[in-house]
């Protein structure tokens, strides 16, 4: 009788042989074929993993397993991404070092990945709060400072060759390249003037180092920043979600402070571009071009008039603006309240007003302040501007939807074709001028009760023209009409003009922007609503005819009262221009680059590129990060040298934050104080750390440099990167940007670091909650929440190798589930069988049943083929599957007596292998039992034999007069007239033809048989 299965009697065994054996280590780099397959490395934390991390480790550890197998020389290793807020909260709070927290954190995560059996690579292990790491990302930091982006040559360069150029030459030239290259907008920061060789050569150093700090790629500069209050840190943009810190979920605070940035605004255009050469999932490429957020337009010049028509220019507002070919429609300019002219453009009567409105814009988030819901307000500076294109004389108000942070902080406001322009201009009674036609040509008429002479339905009705009768408040029963095309306008326009009643006048909206006014009275005929002066025009003439309308203050402000009108008053796509001078009627498909290249013929614009993506912050007030190699001194911001790494943070045993939000190493004197000058004290985000871990694994122990050239350009890029879709704007776009610099300076020679990417699903906890409406749902698993289901305590009961098969087997690999208290025990059951039937297929005998060697060998290659495709296309859940029935049909071919045959043994072999992976304990130790030589991990794939693989028989559908009686099987190779006979001749087809003759006998090749009696 063979041994019972007991997992925590063999896993461990096995475990500590691997271990001693350094069964995974990487070979060096060679001749054979590399995989490198990498998991989002985790921060380790007090509470250690759930079972929801082991979501993400357990099917690329199957899949390090399968390329072992399949004669790769496979990179699967592990580190911890340990710098940041957690660990440093924790340490203040238990007066403690964050440096032994994180020897412990890290210590539990390294035993809870060896419980699971994971097959990393443990020596090369990497902790990114160690000095021998954070001494490189110092060193990278370095080469950032160091360099500036040549839009010339579309890449990094040596400041060294900048400092060249401008003595000889000065910056106009780099300035005139990004002028007429629109997408280099971020290698410089904005409005910075150019300088002379003669200017540049009589600057001091410190002057120098100033003018510098407006190309390098790591940059200080002051600037406003979210301030978390709670955990008295600045947070970067990416890292505040609906005006909340992403770590504490405190209200964010604005506060203007100096920080370092990286300018990766210098790279938008190629972070944009390149996502076309990478296999990642959908909607994160999409959510990275969405952060990126190019957007091409033009910028042009607005100039600034004084407080009425002759007052003398005293300075112009730059706006960038998408879409040029509307400027014929810009009624009025709105400013943030940052924007640096509000002040000079408001008079002397609103500056009370405009103040106090500033400041109750600062207390907004960004959030906040853009939220589609929430309603435009604003405040009137006095101030005008003049439209470019039409020389009209136009408001400038202040108002907080405008962000100082996209574009130039300013706007034109064309609210004819801008949602939110549109209820800016409808709540503070401004012009709105259509200067685009609606492409699908669809106007709307409200006719009035008594407002045309008798006969006016029926021309309608002649005219094909559509339309419906129905009450006009309590006036009366009106014409509801709608148009298409301009032919139906151009008549409609006739028929009313011909029945319209004295005193009276119809609008056609949407399209044309009509106004049709009694010939016989002053001002009749047909007016457009083409220009701000027939909008006054039109407007008193219907308050002179129906003075009810009298205290609307725009056309369009008396059409939006009435509801019909409502969805073809606003529209934002292109279309034909219209109402725009000597433009109108240029097509909407050529209108954007027309107009654009007439501004920059007109020295009042120039074609743009914008960016929503900003400088990427990377100070940090804290202790806990690695320390910038930075030092102030008088001449200006200068690098530490790279013998002087790595700069380590000073031993403390524990500290608390300051009062000034400065980072706890201001008030260490002797980390601070240097004979050069003052050290920085801000820290780098953890994002520095973790946007380059991916190399140094390749080459983890060089203390040279951050890895070795060949060491790089064997295992880079990453073949495989699989982790959660919350890193995708963050991490992965950082990485992105350092691995861009690293080649643009020749030290790596891959521009993207991660082939393929694939995103798991969450799991949540079992128990179901209730909402306050009474809804159902699962809560997510937390320590806080006492629903954390542990690794831990899932191997101590069922087995490693049951937590694995389980955590493949739950759902497809991208969906969110809640765990299954049942699930394990299921996949242990399956683990049991095969157990059994690897060791005694002889007992416990079933009843005896039909089952061939060819059959066997059909469904072993069979399990192989699908295990290979699956697994590849990360459907881990099929591939256990497709395990549990293979070993199905084993205890099948068993009750056949097929055990002992040689097509059993091999269908046995085939089972282990294809287990190992999977289960990698009760594989080894099957293997073992059955002799083999170790290890089972160091065998090779099982090969398809597609000769196997081919079905002998296959199945035909009998139908009689359309419907199914009967199914046949018939050799695969069987001719048509030979399966016509077979069907004719099944029961089924018996009994429903009932003796009748057929008189049609229809083949469908390899699908059914179609008797017509």
């Amino acid at each position: 009788m063979a041994d019972k299965y007991i997992p925590q009697e063999i896993e461990p065994k096995w475990q500590a042989r691997w271990e001693k054996d350094d069964l995974y280590r990487s070979a060096p780099p060679g001749a054979k074929p590399k995989y490198y397959i990498l998991d989002f490395y985790p921060y380790p934390s007090g509470e250690g993993m759930s079972v929801g991390h082991a979501r993400n480790y357990v099917p690329t550890d199957v899949l390090a397993r399968y390329y072992r197998m399949k004669g790769y020389n496979v990179l699967h290793p592990m580190g911890f991404d340990a710098f940041g807020l957690p660990t440093e909260n924790t340490a203040i709070k238990l007066k403690t070092s964050p440096h032994l927290l994180n020897e412990r954190y890290s210590a539990n995560y390294v035993r809870q990945y060896k419980l699971m059996g994971l097959s990393y690579d443990w020596s090369r292990l990497i902790n990114t709060a160690h000095d021998d790491y954070y001494r490189w990302t110092q060193w990278i930091f370095l080469q950032i400072f160091k360099s500036w982006y040549d839009p010339r040559k579309n890449a990094a360069a040596p400041i060294a060759d900048l400092e060249r150029e401008l003595s000889e030459h000065g910056s106009q030239a780099i300035f005139d390249y990004i002028d007429t290259h629109a997408e280099a907008v971020g290698v410089a920061t904005k409005d910075t003037p150019p300088v002379t060789a003669q200017q540049w050569n009589g600057m001091n150093r410190r002057e120098r180092n100033d003018y510098l700090m407006n190309f390098r790629l790591a940059f200080r500069a002051e600037s406003v920043v979210n301030w978390d209050p709670v955990d008295k840190v600045v947070v970067a943009d990416e890292e505040v979600e609906g005006g909340r810190a992403w770590r504490s979920g405190a209200l964010v605070e604005k506060k203007v402070i100096r920080q370092w940035f990286f300018r990766i605004t210098a790279y938008a255009d190629r972070l944009s571009d390149d996502l076309d050469t990478v296999d990642w999932p959908e909607k994160i490429v999409k959510m990275q071009r969405n952060w990126i957020g190019k957007s091409e337009g033009a910028e042009v010049k607005f100039e600034i008039g004084g407080g009425n028509l002759h007052s003398p220019v005293s300075d112009h507002i730059t706006v960038f603006t998408t879409r040029p070919d509307t400027l014929w429609g810009a009624t009025f300019m709105v400013l943030s309240p940052e924007h640096p002219l509000v002040s000079e453009v408001t008079t002397p009567e609103q500056r009370a007003a405009v103040e106090a409105y500033v400041a109750f814009a600062r207390g907004e988030t960004d959030e906040q302040r853009t939220a589609e819901t929430k309603e435009k307000t604003g405040v009137f500076t006095s101030g005008y501007a003049i439209n470019p294109v039409n020389g009209a004389r136009i408001p400038i108000w202040v108002a907080d939807y405008v962000l100082m942070g996209y574009g130039t902080g300013a706007i034109m406001a064309v609210p004819a074709h801008d949602e939110r322009d549109f209820a800016f201009a409808l709540k503070y009674g401004l012009p709105i001028i259509p200067v685009i036609d609606r492409p699908e040509r669809t106007a709307k008429s409200l006719v009035f009760p008594s407002s045309v002479r008798e006969g006016f339905r029926t021309e309608l009705e002649k005219a094909g023209i559509e339309f419906y009768a129905a009450p006009v408040g309590n006036v009366g029963e009106g014409l509801y009409v709608t148009l298409h095309g301009d032919e139906q306008i151009d008549g409609y326009v006739t028929l009313m003009r011909s029945f319209l009643q004295p005193n009276n006048w119809n609008e056609i909206v949407g399209a044309k922007w009509l106004f049709v006014f009694d010939d016989s009275a002053s001002g009749g005929g047909v007016q457009a609503l083409d220009s701000v002066e027939a909008d006054r025009r039109i407007l008193q003439r219907c308050k002179a005819i129906y003075p009810p309308v009298r205290d609307n203050r725009t056309v369009m402000e008396m059409l939006n009262h009435l509801p019909f009108y409502r969805d073809v008053l606003f529209h934002a796509e292109y279309g034909r221009m219209i109402n725009s001078g000597s433009f109108t009627g240029t097509p909407g498909d050529v209108a954007r680059q027309r107009v654009t290249t007439w501004l920059t013929e007109r020295g009042v614009g120039k074609r743009r590129v914008n960016y929503k993506i900003r400088a990427w912050l990377i100070s940090r007030q804290r202790y806990w990060g690695t320390p910038i190699p930075i030092v102030h001194t008088p001449d200006g911001e200068e690098a530490l040298d790279e013998s002087e790494l790595p700069l380590r943070l000073p031993d403390v045993e524990h500290y608390e934050p300051t009062a000034t939000g400065e980072s706890p190493l201001a008030e260490i004197r002797p980390f601070v104080e240097t004979p050069r000058g003052r050290r920085e004290t801000d820290t780098m985000a953890t994002w520095a750390c973790s946007s380059w871990y991916y190399m140094r694994f390749a080459d983890p122990h060089n203390d040279q440099a951050p890895f070795g050239q060949k060491e790089i350009a064997y295992w880079m890029p990453v073949d495989m990167y699989v982790g959660g879709a919350e890193h995708a704007v963050m991490h992965l776009l950082y990485s992105r940007m350092w691995t861009k610099v690293l080649y643009d300076l020749g030290y790596v020679p891959f521009i993207e670091p991660f082939k393929a990417l694939r995103n798991q699903g969450l799991i949540l906890s079992p128990q179901k909650r209730m909402d306050e409406k009474g809804h159902e749902f699962y809560e997510k698993m937390s320590k806080s929440k006492g629903n954390v289901i542990t690794p831990d305590e899932v191997v101590a009961e069922q087995g490693a190798d049951a937590l694995r098969g389980y955590e493949m087997f739950i759902s497809d690999f991208e969906q969110t589930v809640p765990w299954s208290t049942s699930g394990v025990p299921g996949v242990r059951r399956w683990l049991e069988r095969v157990w059994r039937i690897v060791l005694a297929p002889e007992e416990d005998r079933g009843q005896p049943t039909e089952f061939s060697t060819r059959e066997l060998r059909r469904v072993a290659h069979q399990t192989i083929q699908k295990y290979e495709r699956d697994l590849l296309n990360f459907g881990f859940n099929t591939v256990v599957a497709a395990m549990m029935e293979f070993t199905n049909a084993l205890f099948k071919a068993r009750d056949a007596g097929l055990a002992g045959t040689p097509e059993w043994n091999e269908a046995i072999d085939i089972l282990l292998r294809l287990a190992a992976p999977i289960a990698p304990h009760i594989a080894e130790e099957l293997w073992s039992r059955k002799g083999h030589p170790y290890s089972i991990h160091q065998q090779p794939f099982p090969v398809v034999d597609e000769a196997a693989v081919k079905e002998d028989e296959m199945t035909i559908v009998v139908q009689v007069n359309g419907k199914v009686r009967d199914r046949i099987q018939v050799p695969v190779r069987a001719g048509e007239e030979a399966i016509k006979q077979a069907a004719l001749a099944s029961d089924g087809a018996r009994r429903f033809m009932d003796g009748k003759p057929p008189r049609q006998v229809r083949y469908v090749p390899g699908r059914l048989v179609n008797i017509v009696v």
